[in-house]
This record gives structure tokens, sequence and C-alpha cells, in this order.
């Protein structure tokens, strides 16, 4: 791709920053105790996004943008790094992706022997571990996601088993570590990488992407190259990938052992406040339903039907059902629109009947090609970990 050969930069503070103005003027309500945000606009290759930090940066897509279309743009993608020295600019002639540990033959492909592989699209969600984190009761630690922490869209790339095919993996390996640009702010810090499994690393779905949604990764997204884990939370989508590692042991490094790890309990779930329970590391996403065309506190007609619009995810499978409810009444099916595949959001309609006058609570709710059906149980866990517990709005019928 032609777009591949340029010099990305972003400028001298590294991520950009945003005016003064911009800052008192546009405010984003995430819908949970001090959820105001400042709203910027002058991030390289964004629009306006909502501003969780800067550096490292953690920008929010603006909830009215999941509305617009089944795939979010790319410069309303949402960003997450975890260290400030992301790169700001990349030298695609000289990069290289290296392959090494246990390896038949080490390899360091330049980007042009990478898109010489064969290429693949698929439609996937790329989701946060602490998506939607700011409503978890009571509060815990960490960026004050709302529900935007999240993105829909084509990739394209190669997969990461061809690439790994290059080297060779040995008998006996286990793991495959991946990491990218980013460095650790001092030394001593533990680099940001994570594994999978050598099966899973070589399940012909999991892949090195180049573009999204028909363009070049912009570079907050991980340019010029970056993991795509389909099915899985984003944690393991490395962006700015430079580095794969093939292990003969489990890896132990902080990102896997320490960081990113969920109870074991059903939901991952625990009491608020437990310290001490059985973990594992964060995996595959659950499913997930959204009302988009109205947000919590709308007015509407009583006496008249009206429209609900939304966005469905299965996790790492696909969108079976949704179904809608008012107040505490029967669960509704709604239509289901266009199937991108078992890794996309699925859109939903549905006609409700006529509201009373007064305030009514709607609730949605997906159901997974594996029957897994969400539900209201509370979720908490001390990272704000995993969130899928049905989402409701309230409405003013008048």
């Amino acid at each position: 791709m032609a777009e591949l050969s340029r010099r990305a930069a972003l400028g001298a503070l590294g991520v950009g920053a945003a005016t003064a103005p911009l800052w008192a003027q546009q405010i984003a309500q995430l819908g949970f105790d001090n959820g105001a945000r400042p709203i910027a606009s002058d991030f390289p290759e964004k629009g306006a996004m909502i501003v969780q930090r800067t550096r490292a940066p953690l920008l929010e897509t603006p909830w009215d943008v999941f509305g617009q279309h089944v795939f979010t743009p790319n410069d309303r993608f949402y960003v997450r790094w975890h260290y400030p020295d992301i790169p700001l600019s990349v030298d695609t002639a000289a990069f290289r992706l290296r392959i090494g540990g246990a390896v038949a033959t080490p390899r360091a492909l330049s980007l042009g022997e990478l898109l010489k592989l064969p290429r693949v699209e698929i439609a996937a969600v790329n989701q946060c571990s602490g998506n939607s984190r700011g409503f978890f009761t009571p509060r815990v630690a960490g960026a004050q996601w709302g529900h935007g922490a999240m993105g829909n869209a084509r990739w394209t790339g190669v997969r990461l088993k061809d690439v790994l095919d290059l080297a060779g993996v040995k008998p006996g390996a286990v793991a495959v570590r991946l990491s990218g640009l980013d460095r650790p702010p001092i030394d001593g810090a533990p680099w940001f990488a994570k594994s999978l499994s050598v099966d899973h690393a070589r399940d012909g779905e999991v892949m090195i992407a180049f573009a999204m949604n028909g363009a070049a990764l912009p570079m907050l997204n991980g340019f010029p190259i970056r993991l795509v884990v389909p099915g899985w939370f984003s944690t393991y989508w490395i962006k700015a990938l430079d580095r794969i590692d093939v292990l003969t042991a489990p890896d132990d490094n902080f990102w896997m052992a320490k960081a990113y790890k969920i109870p074991t309990a059903p939901h991952a779930s625990v009491a608020p406040g437990t310290k001490d329970f059985d973990s594992t590391p964060i995996g595959a996403m659950v499913p997930r339903s959204f009302i988009t065309n109205l947000r919590d506190g709308a007015t509407c007609k009583a006496g008249q039907p009206f429209s609900l619009v939304g966005l469905a995810m299965g996790g790492a499978v696909g969108v079976a059902r949704v179904d809608y409810r008012i107040d505490d009444g029967p669960w509704s099916p709604a239509t289901l629109g266009i199937d991108y595949g078992r890794y996309s959001f699925r859109s939903w309609t549905a006609i409700t009947p006529p509201l009373s006058p007064g305030r009514q609570t709607l609730s949605v709710r997906c159901t997974a090609s594996d029957g897994r059906v969400q539900t209201s149980d509370p979720v908490w866990n001390p990272s704000g970990y995993q969130r899928g517990t049905i989402e409701t709005i309230t409405v003013q019928a008048s």
C-alpha cells in the first residue's frame, strides 16, 4: 500500500495537546459520578475524542459515533497506550519485524517482505479490558472509561501463522510473546509484552494488520503494523508490533503473570472490596449490547411507539439474538442487521409498543451463538475489567 511508505510523525508533545478553549468549551458527560471529560480535536489523525489522559494517550470514542455505523471510523477509534514513550515516527524503509526464540531460522522481515504474504481480512471488535470501568460500583482505580473504549473495524493483514512458519517454530514451543515499539519510562520497568499459546497464535485467525477500514493504521492505533486477536480483549492487540519471541515455557513477564488478571469466579465478579481470590489472565470477551440512538434521560412521546437502535457483540462468538424490555415487562426480540462475521458488532433495531406517561427503564441483552446470555447480575472486581452486565437507560415519556 502506498500509505505504508510514508514517515508518520506526531509533534513536539508526542500526542498533541488540547488547546485551552477546546478543553473549556467541549465537555463529555460519561453517565457516572465525576464523569465529565474534555473533548479535543487536535490529536494527529483524530477527530473529536474524549480525553482521559494525554500521556500515555487514552482517548475515548464519543458515544454518538456508535450510532452512525457498525464500523468505527479510524479518526474516531479509541486509543490506549500504557507508557508515554510511544513511537512518534516510523521509518518504514528501515523498519523490521524480528522473529526469534525457539525458531529454526530467526528472521527480520521488512514491511515489503511482510506484504508479500497472503492477505486476509476480518471484521473484529477491539475493546479495552477496562471498557465501562467508570460504571463499576463501588468505583475502582484506573482510567474511568465510559462505554467508548471499543471500536469495530475491517482489519487487513497477514496471518501470524504464516509469519511464524517463515521462521519455523521448533518442537516444544508453548507460547508466542509479542511486543512493540513503545518503551518503559525507566530502566528496569517491564516492557509491555503479551503472549498467546502456540496453538492460538497459529489458529489462522490471529493476524498482523497493516490496515483498518481500508486505510493504513493511524499512528496512535499502532502504525505500521499491529496484532489483531479476534474475540479477545485489546491488551493482546500489540500496537506498533516489532518483536515476536517463541517461548518453550509459559510467559512469566509482569504483563502476563501479574497484570490483567481477573477472578476465576463466574462473570469475573467478586464481592466489592475482596482482595484475595483465585485469578487468571483475562482473555476472550463476553457478550454485550447497547442502545445507541437514545441517551440516558432522553424524552419521548407517550402513547406512541418509537424506534430503538443499537449494537451488540457476542464476544468470542457470534450474536444469535438481541432482546429488549421496558421496565420489568417481558423480553421482546429485536431485528438483527447484517452479519459481518462473528467477531464484529451486529446492529439491531426494534419498534416498541406505546409507552405510558412517566419514567421508563429500557434494557437490552445479547444472546451469543454459544448460548451465553447477558444477565443483570452485578459485575465487580478490583481492576474494573470485563463488564458484561445488561445495560439500561431511562426515558421520560410525556
